[in-house]
């Protein structure tokens, strides 16, 4: 046998050998992600995440890590309106004389969130009750070019939004605070007031007011204008996502835009 031939036979072997150990671990990793999603059918929340991050530390494709961030991102949602514990959270014992406002002032987290974590139908908590409580603090990242709002705490990206940013540079650069929250807020458009279930009222079902006049974030009208550069300066979302965020983030919450 020449050495030509030898070496062809040498890097077809190798060939074999080395497609057959991509075929493993593609089976490894789908074996992996089935896994995740029979630990989230049983509630086993965190260890799906953790899970999930090991898949991420492990994958190389692009696709494959986005997608599994997005899963990781969905299951902090998932975790941060559920009773189960995290490094996030405590498990509180209700007091005499406490009420949730008081709890989330204390906190510096929302009445909402408290409720949506512990499946609260109504105000009332009574002493001993166990309440879990969020203890991290959230802050906001806005990158106008990408047109995303990142909800994060000091440690993890929480969730990541699709959202319009101001057209002809009109949103501001620099950092802000939340300084006001309203529910289906009316919009004081100039020379009118748009109630809130008006089609014409942009505003959408929440807002959430800096510490600049007449800028924050809020719902929309025009879903199909997410991930555009349309407004007169606000951040507008979803308005399912807005009040997921408006639950989460307590008046304080620092936001961040960048170009």
């Amino acid at each position: 046998i020449s050495v030509s031939v030898f070496f062809i036979l040498v890097i077809v072997v190798s060939l074999i050998i080395l497609s057959k150990k991509n075929t493993k671990q593609i089976q490894k990793n789908n074996l992996d992600l089935s896994q995740v999603e029979s630990l989230i059918n049983s509630n086993e929340l965190l260890k799906a995440k953790e899970l999930d991050i090991k898949l991420k530390e492990k994958a190389i494709n692009l696709e494959d890590i986005k997608k599994i961030q997005n899963k990781i991102e969905e299951l902090n949602i998932k975790i941060l309106f559920s009773p189960v514990i995290d490094n996030c959270s405590t498990l509180y014992k209700v007091k005499e004389g406490d009420s949730l406002i008081k709890l989330a002032k204390n906190f510096n987290t929302t009445v909402e969130l408290i409720k949506r974590a512990n499946n609260l139908n109504s105000d009332i908590i009574r002493p001993n009750q166990n309440l879990k409580i969020n203890t991290c603090k959230f802050s906001i990242l806005v990158d106008k070019s990408q047109n995303t709002l990142i909800l994060k705490t000091q440690d993890e990206i929480i969730k990541t939004y699709i959202v319009s940013t101001g057209k002809d540079n009109s949103t501001p650069t620099g950092n802000f605070k939340i300084i006001n929250k309203l529910k289906n807020p009316t919009w004081f458009k100039t020379g009118a007031v748009i109630p809130p279930d008006s089609p014409e009222n942009i505003l959408g079902s929440r807002w959430l007011g800096f510490n600049i006049k007449g800028y924050g974030i809020h719902g929309t009208t025009e879903p199909d204008n997410l991930g555009k550069q349309v407004t007169s300066g606000c951040i507008r979302m979803k308005n399912s996502e807005v009040e997921e965020l408006y639950d989460i983030v307590p008046e304080g919450t620092e936001v961040v835009i960048v170009d």
